[in-house]
């Protein structure tokens, strides 16, 4: 019986992978595959064959050939005698500081006018209906070539900040000077360093002394275990919350693990703050923002706000009326209404289209160049092309870098949209 049941079994034919719904799929990934593959395997070969034809072969060996140019703004050390790999990274660390600051200042502004969007007040209302369309309808270029020419025309000059007769002054305790060349800002700076190359200095009663790598990589290191930390106690309350209906107050402990490491660590270090002082013509000491990169963040931020505020809006619109009603009725105030009851549930709607927001201001990054800002299109994608002629290899290194620095801030966003998703049980 068995051998007549193997024998009526129907056979495999060949015509089944594409008629066969079981099939189907897998062939047509096959097939797409190769394809893909192939293309990319015939592009390849192509670019090597021309490459060949031109005297040029594929390497990267550029990249440790000295770069001979200077960065005006750098958060790295860095010199014209270091390499162009070198010149490519504080590149790209520029471009990291006006992606992260952008983001985090567009959130701020796209949440706050998106609020007023809805308010009753028609003045208020109106005021930043106005502000979205306007920073939406113009290009960001213009935008960012307008508010550049702000500062350099309304803002003074270091000498302004001279003499009996200064026209400016300091702000902040006579701390940060904002002139028309930039900001100066303190800095942090360490008596006792780690990193062994500390240099300090006294001048005209002034401390002056050079940070170090390593004890920035250690701070960072403590706040990044403290943050995972807080995490975690915030999970694990929620998880007893769930259990048991009560949350402990775990608030002191998170702020606890995340500061107190971190100011030892400080302490350790001999943290001190180095202040700007007007020297001659201009400012010395401190940490010199220069104003392409004001410019620039500002550009950024206000234009990704409008677009923000606007997802905003519609998220709190998604939210039912009558949760608003039913939290009024329990007496809450209008504004813990909007915190605790309607911007929880509208951020389920706002976070996913945040992404693309988000990317399009990180690739927006790169009309720095407008400004003289040296990000990593000037850097990588600029400079180094026209001196060492690796266009194809600089282009390839740019697009990866563009990609990479794409998918880890969907990765982030996405992974806060799924910790905020509502949980069956």
């Amino acid at each position: 019986m068995s051998a007549e049941t193997q024998s009526s079994a129907p056979k495999f034919r060949i015509g089944q992978l594409i008629y066969d719904t079981r099939y189907r799929a897998k062939t047509i990934q096959v097939i797409a595959g190769f394809i893909i593959l192939s293309s990319i395997w015939w592009l390849g070969a192509n670019i090597a064959g021309n490459l060949s034809a031109l005297g040029k072969d594929f390497n990267l060996a550029f990249l440790s050939n000295p770069a001979g140019y200077d960065i005006n703004q750098k958060l790295i050390e860095y010199d014209s005698k270091m390499s162009h790999g070198r010149a490519a990274l504080v590149g790209i660390m520029n471009t990291l500081l006006v992606s992260v600051l952008g983001c985090i200042a567009a959130t701020f502004i796209g949440v706050f006018v998106g609020v007023l969007r809805l308010s009753d007040n028609w003045v208020i209302n109106r005021l930043a209906a106005v502000y979205v369309e306007a920073f939406r309808s113009v290009p960001l270029l213009l935008w960012i070539v307008f508010i550049f020419a702000i500062l350099s025309e309304a803002l003074p000059q270091p000498r302004d900040f001279r003499g009996e007769d200064a026209t400016a002054s300091m702000q902040l305790f006579d701390s940060v000077a904002i002139t028309a060349r930039g900001a100066y800002v303190p800095r942090v700076a360490f008596t006792n360093s780690i990193s062994g190359n500390e240099v300090v200095a006294v001048k005209d009663g002034i401390v002056e002394v050079a940070s170090g790598g390593a004890d920035w990589a250690l701070i960072f290191a403590a706040l990044l275990m403290g943050s995972t930390t807080a995490y975690w106690l915030k999970r694990r309350a929620d998880r007893m919350q769930s259990q048991t209906g009560q949350r402990p107050l775990t608030l002191p402990l998170q702020i606890m693990v995340v500061v107190v490491p971190t100011a030892l660590i400080l302490w350790f270090l001999g943290a001190t703050m180095v202040q700007p002082y007007l020297k001659g013509f201009n400012f010395a000491e401190g940490t010199f923002i220069r104003k392409s990169l004001l410019a620039l963040w500002l550009a950024l931020s206000l234009y990704t706000g409008a677009f923000i505020a606007e997802i905003v809006r519609g998220g709190i619109m998604s939210v039912d009326n009558g949760q608003r009603e039913a939290a009024l009725a329990l007496g809450l105030r209008p504004d813990k209404v909007m915190r605790l009851i309607i911007l929880p549930q509208a951020m389920r709607v706002i976070i996913p289209p945040l992404i693309s927001n988000y990317l399009s201001l990180a690739k927006n990054s790169s009309l720095a160049l407008a400004v003289g800002y040296m990000d990593v299109r000037a850097t990588l994608g600029g400079i180094t092309i026209n001196q060492t002629g690796r266009e194809l290899e600089a282009m390839l290194l740019l697009g990866l870098f563009y990609l990479v620095l794409s998918l880890l801030i969907a990765s982030v966003i996405n992974f806060y949209d799924r910790s905020k998703q509502i949980q069956e049980r």
